[in-house]
């Protein structure tokens, strides 16, 4: 836990050096709060370390960098729509945005290409600079694109750069959500391992960032601190209190005059011992997706002793492809808990609940098993699922033997029967060569896309079985350019029965290159102001590149 903490700190550290170089410019930092974040990494919920790591980062921020806190999936469950503009960007807002976060419910979906999108209209990135540092631990869950949206800002914006941090992301996900960085020209870091953080931003983006301001000296020791608040938390009546480090927290609020909770006044972890002013106080006892509260008077000269009894169990889920296999990174556990509560876990899910029937769903790629469990307070419930999938790894070649390098080249899994209206259901869709995808045993279409050239190859999936599937596009490229030219069209050389030639490619400017199935074309060039249009024709061979300069 402490590698992950201190791999998200020095994560964020990066992003913020980065920005730190351009004092001026305005960053937005764009908070995942969904229901997910309450997923555990080695025994503590994602949602606090990112509090946590937050708080320490924006410490060190300097005062006169303008950033502002957009954050989805905090109000509302189930709802895509359920973005904010929490903190506006200016300078000095570091308290306000750590506040925010602390006290921020995380309960929804994750809109992240939406939130993003908001995030750079609020910095007017289409007039100004603009960052956006997109804090994540879940792909896009509301029907967008990521990579597509990266390619529209970069296109509209001014100077906009995104980084992503994937938090707990595995490497199949965080390629999904890595090219909204990438195709803003901005950082893709990976959460999930100390050590390896450590290597990679000590050598990408620590070792270019500027050096800071002196470190400050150390603050004196504190006098031993008196406590007047000292509580104790048990998973239920006949088990013993939580020890220093079972992870579980406690918030404090202000009490309303009808006992509710008021204004958020702390977090802290553990067995903690307190000193509260004197007053009424809520204080909420979470372990886990568990929580309890009670209203707690604190007197004068007297020390509080409130005893939460959370009512729960622990649920070990370890969800597997196949007997006899690992739990693979990919794994994804999603409990439905009384208390319309959800929780999502990656990797082996190892989380307290409270007590009561459980549905669990476990997932690995596009297979899934749903079991109903039953759980007691006090009790620890562990169950094996096996999902039952097989792993395709998909490429394209453009022709047999010369492999498709480029990372934007795409795929679509399709399921092989037909709908009745002939079509076929969607699976999965991802970008780059060797891409891989966990699919329940079945007959498939694999469709394999770079620039305009399309293939489609057939495969068949069997539990617990890896199948390479090679598609071939018969393409080339074509490079056109055209001096002067206010945008170059490719057209194919045949023409239909009108007379018509259907339009294949189009890009404004003077260059344009894109892959192409091979066969004849015609490439059109128009000049500004109607000054003029020329045409040169240009023919594609499989695994060829084409040159055409039309005058």
């Amino acid at each position: 836990m402490k590698h992950l903490a201190a791999g998200a700190l020095l994560a964020w550290t990066s992003l913020f050096s980065s920005v730190e170089v351009q004092a001026a410019d305005r960053t937005m930092i764009v908070l995942d709060a969904s229901g997910s974040m309450w997923g555990q990494i080695e025994g503590k919920p994602k949602l606090e370390i990112a509090r946590e790591t937050l708080r320490t980062v924006l410490q060190t921020v300097p005062s006169d960098i303008a950033l502002g806190l957009m954050a989805y999936g905090h109000r509302e469950k189930g709802n895509c729509a359920d973005i904010e503009l929490v903190v506006e960007p200016a300078t000095g807002t570091g308290t306000a945005i750590s506040d925010a976060a602390g006290s921020m419910r995380f309960l929804g979906k994750t809109p992240l290409s939406e939130a993003v999108k908001r995030a750079a209209e609020a910095l007017r990135y289409t007039e100004d600079k603009a960052t956006v540092v997109l804090v994540t631990d879940g792909i896009e869950t509301c029907n967008a694109d990521p990579c597509a949206l990266g390619l529209e800002l970069e296109r509209s914006g001014v100077d906009f750069t995104a980084h992503v941090v994937g938090f707990g992301l595995s490497r199949e996900e965080g390629r999904e959500v890595a090219c909204l960085a990438e195709n803003t020209g901005g950082r893709y870091i990976q959460a999930s391992d100390g050590p390896g953080l450590s290597d990679a931003l000590t050598q990408t983006v620590v070792a270019e960032a500027p050096a800071g301001p002196a470190p400050a000296p150390a603050p004196e020791p504190e006098a031993a601190a008196v406590f007047n608040i000292v509580p104790t938390v048990a998973l239920s009546e006949d088990t013993d209190d939580l020890g220093d480090d079972a992870g579980n927290a406690y918030e404090v609020y202000r009490a309303t005059a009808d006992g509710q909770r008021g204004d958020y006044v702390s977090t802290d972890y553990g067995r903690w011992r307190g000193n509260l002013e004197p007053g009424d106080y809520v204080v909420v006892a979470r372990y886990g997706q568990a929580e309890v509260e009670q209203t707690v008077t604190i007197k004068a000269g007297a020390v509080a002793k409130p005893h939460f009894v959370l009512n729960a169990g622990r649920l070990i889920i370890r969800p597997l492809p196949n007997e006899g296999a690992e739990v693979p990174d990919g794994a994804t556990t999603v409990v439905d808990y009384p208390g319309e509560g959800e929780a999502t876990i990656y990797g082996v899910a190892n989380e307290v609940f409270p007590a009561g029937e459980q549905i669990v769903t476990v997932s690995i790629g596009k297979g899934e098993v749903t079991e109903t469990i039953a759980l007691a307070a006090g009790e620890t419930v562990e169950r094996d699922i096996v999902i039952g999938v097989g792993r395709v790894v998909l490429n394209a070649f453009y022709v047999p033997g010369m492999r498709v390098e480029e990372g934007g080249v795409s795929f679509e899994v399709l399921k092989a029967a037909k709908n009745m209206d002939g079509s076929r259901e969607s699976i999965s869709y991802g970008y780059g060569p060797d891409n891989g995808y966990d699919l329940p045993a079945g007959d498939y279409i694999a469709v394999g896309s770079m620039g305009e050239a399309r293939a489609e190859a057939p495969f068949a999936i069997k539990v617990g079985e890896r199948v390479d599937v090679e598609i071939v596009l018969n393409a080339g490229v074509l490079a056109a350019s055209a001096p002067g030219a206010n945008s170059i069209e490719i057209l194919s050389a045949a023409k239909d029965i009108q007379g018509n030639r259907k339009s294949v490619s189009f890009a404004y400017g003077e260059a344009h290159q894109t892959t192409l199935p091979a066969g004849d074309y015609v490439v059109v060039r128009e000049l500004p102001d109607n000054g003029g249009r020329a045409e040169a024709p240009a023919t594609i061979k499989a695994g060829e590149r084409a040159e055409v300069t039309v005058p």
